[in-house]
C-alpha cells in the first residue's frame, strides 16, 4: 500500500509541474483531465503526508520519553503519543478507502427514472412523492434538476417520471437508490382503512457522453405530436412534444416538456444514450456477478431496497438493515444518513473483499 502511495506523491508532482506549464490551458482536453487527476490525487496525498507526520511524531515522543524526567513534561509527551497514535489507526482506515478503485461513473450527473409498479393508482401516488423527495434532496445539494419524460395521472400520480439531476458526484451519491422502492399505507381511495402495499422502481443512470455512446440515427425514429397535460398555451398548441423508438432495442422515450421540439429531441436522446450506456453497465455488472455480491447492492431492479411504512412512521434499508422512524423528513428529501449508511457499508464490504483477495 505505502509503495503505491509514494508513486501517487510523484504522480501528483507530475501533474502540478504540468499545470505549471505556459500554454496548458490552450488544450482544453489535457487542461480538464490534469484537473480532474490533480483533484483525485490531493485529499489522497494530503492524508498520506498526515499519516507520515504523526507516524514521525510517534517517534519523537518516545525519544524524548526517553530523556524527559519532568512529570509534567512526560505527561504531555504521553498524551501526543496516543493521540498520534489514535489519528495513525484513523488515517490507516481512511488511506484504505481512499485507494479503494473508484467507480469511473462517480464523477458524474446521473438521470433517474422512476415507475410505478404494483399497487395501480396508489403506486403513482407513491412515484411522485418518491419524485419530490429525490427533487428536495437535490435542492439542498444545490443540484439542478431538469424534468426529462413524464406521464401523469389525474389525482395527482405519475406512471413514470426521467429527471435529470446535474451535480458533482450526483451519481456516486444517488447510485444506491436503484431498485423497488416499497410503500406501505391506507390509501387515501381506501374506504375500509386497510393498508395496503404498493411499489415503485428506480433506476439510476449515470449521464452518457457521445463519446460513451454512439447512436446510429438510422436506428431512430422521430413522432412528433401535439403535448398534453400541464405545459401553457404554447406547449399544448403546437406539434413540439416528440417521441423516439430506437428500433434495435425497442426503447421509447416521449418528450413535450419543452415548447421547442428541437429541444425534446436533444432530451430524448440524452435519455437514450443514458438507457444505452445502463444497458452496457449491467452487462458488466452481470459479467462480475461474484464481485457485485461483495457490495451494496446498486444495479439490480429487481431488488427489493427499501420499505417506507406510514402507520408506523418507519424507513427501513433492507440491504444494510437501517430503520430510521423519521418517515416525514425522509418524504421531505432528508435521506442523507440513508445515503452515508449505504456508502459506508459499501466501503466496508469492499475492503473485507480486498483483504480476502
Amino acid at each position: 500500500m505505502f509503495d503505491k502511495l509514494e508513486d501517487l506523491v510523484l504522480r501528483l508532482n507530475e501533474v502540478l509541474n504540468e499545470l505549471s506549464e505556459p500554454g496548458v490551458s490552450n488544450d482544453q482536453n489535457r487542461f480538464r483531465k490534469l484537473m480532474k487527476e490533480q483533484s483525485d490525487l490531493t485529499p489522497i496525498v494530503e492524508a498520506y503526508n498526515e499519516y507520515k507526520e504523526c507516524k514521525q511524531t510517534i517517534e519523537d515522543s518516545l525519544e524524548m520519553l526517553q530523556e524527559e524526567t519532568d512529570e509534567d513534561m512526560r505527561d504531555l509527551l504521553k498524551e501526543e503519543l496516543n493521540d498520534s497514535k489514535a489519528r495513525v489507526e484513523e488515517l490507516e482506515n481512511e488511506l484504505k478507502i481512499l485507494l479503494l478503485p473508484k467507480d469511473p461513473n462517480d464523477d458524474k450527473n446521473v438521470i433517474v427514472e422512476i415507475r410505478a409498479g404494483a399497487g395501480g393508482d396508489e403506486a403513482a401516488l407513491f412515484a411522485a412523492e418518491i419524485y419530490r423527495m429525490y427533487v428536495h434532496y437535490a435542492e439542498s445539494r444545490r443540484w439542478k434538476v431538469e424534468t426529462m419524460e413524464c406521464e401523469e395521472i389525474g389525482i395527482g400520480g405519475m406512471k413514470n417520471v426521467s429527471f435529470m439531476v446535474t451535480g458533482q458526484g450526483a451519481y456516486s451519491v444517488l447510485k444506491y437508490e436503484s431498485g423497488v422502492h416499497r410503500v406501505q399505507r391506507v390509501p387515501e381511495t381506501e374506504s375500509g382503512g386497510r393498508i395496503h402495499t404498493s411499489t415503485i422502481t428506480v433506476a439510476i443512470m449515470p449521464e452518457a457522453e457521445e463519446v460513451d455512446v454512439q447512436i446510429d440515427m438510422n436506428d431512430c425514429k422521430f413522432d412528433v405530436f401535439r403535448a398534453s397535460g400541464n405545459g401553457g398555451q404554447c406547449v399544448n398548441t403546437t406539434d413540439s412534444a416528440v417521441r423516439l423508438t430506437h428500433i434495435p432495442t425497442g426503447i421509447v422515450i416521449s418528450c413535450q416538456d419543452e415548447k421547442s421540439q428541437l429541444k425534446n429531441k436533444d432530451k430524448a436522446l440524452k435519455v437514450l444514450r443514458a438507457k444505452l450506456y445502463d444497458l452496457e453497465c449491467q452487462k458488466a455488472h452481470d459479467a462480475e456477478a461474484e464481485a457485485r455480491r461483495s457490495q451494496v447492492g446498486t444495479g439490480d431492479r429487481s431488488e427489493k431496497i427499501r420499505t417506507y411504512n406510514f402507520p408506523q412512521g418507519r424507513v427501513t434499508d433492507h440491504r444494510i438493515k437501517l430503520t430510521l422512524y423519521k418517515l416525514e423528513s425522509i418524504m421531505n428529501g432528508d435521506i442523507q444518513e440513508i445515503i452515508d449508511s449505504l456508502i459506508a457499508a459499501d466501503q466496508a464490504a469492499k475492503l473485507a473483499n480486498m483483504n480476502e483477495n
